[in-house]
């Protein structure tokens, strides 16, 4: 299942413009918190789908029925690029244990690179329900190796992957290689990826954009 957000008009797409435009893209703060929103409002949304289950909380003047998640999930990123992302789902998923990923391209040529996972932490991931997050999703690679590095730890009872931008190639990929039941949540599809997998329009490389321009 693909959810794009982008499909109906909303405020998430005041701050897709702004991660996008390069005369805002030179505000690294500005850059960082917008994708810290775009993440609130998937991860808000990926809530609608959960499993809750009521519960009686007591206030000063009586008591209030109200409905509690059954399972907190775990939120997983992949660094560095996913770090304000992640923010964005801790904020609205405060009680969850988190995971982090190191995931890079290693290119042999412009066209050609390999995708390698190197440094991984992570509580027991055993049947609970994992929400990867990566601003980009441009072939897909790196979701997928992730994913499957990750399944050293546990395997999982459900799969959210939170990304800003997706390629319609990244997608299907992804639900090739991932459980049939997994959800791609996507603030917009750009159709175009170029023969150095950058997606068009996208927005540039988010690492560099978030936290600086590296060596």
């Amino acid at each position: 299942m693909v959810r794009n957000l982008s499909e109906k008009a909303s405020i998430l797409g005041q701050y897709m413009a702004e991660i996008r435009d390069v005369n805002i893209q030179n505000d690294p703060i500005r850059f960082r918190t917008n994708l810290e929103r775009i993440a609130e409002i998937i991860a808000y949304e990926i809530s609608k789908t959960m499993t809750y289950h009521e519960i009686e909380v007591k206030t000063p003047l009586g008591i209030s029925r109200e409905f509690k998640l059954t399972d907190d999930p775990v939120l997983i990123t992949i660094l560095r690029a996913g770090l304000a992302m992640h923010n964005g789902l801790l904020r609205t998923f405060d009680r969850c244990d988190s995971a982090f990923v190191s995931a890079y391209r290693e290119h042999t040529s412009p066209e050609d690179f390999k995708i390698h996972v190197e440094y991984l932490a992570a509580p027991n991931l055993d049947n609970r329900i994992w929400i990867i997050s990566d601003p980009m999703l441009a072939t897909g690679s790196s979701m997928v190796n992730v994913y499957n590095a990750l399944l050293e730890y546990g395997k999982p009872k459900k799969v959210y992957v939170a990304v800003s931008i997706a390629t319609p190639q990244a997608i299907e990929l992804v639900q090739k290689s991932l459980p049939p039941s997994a959800e791609i949540w996507t603030g917009a599809i750009d159709a175009e990826l170029t023969a150095e997998s950058y997606i068009v329009p996208g927005l540039g490389d988010a690492g560099d954009l978030a936290y600086g321009v590296k060596v």
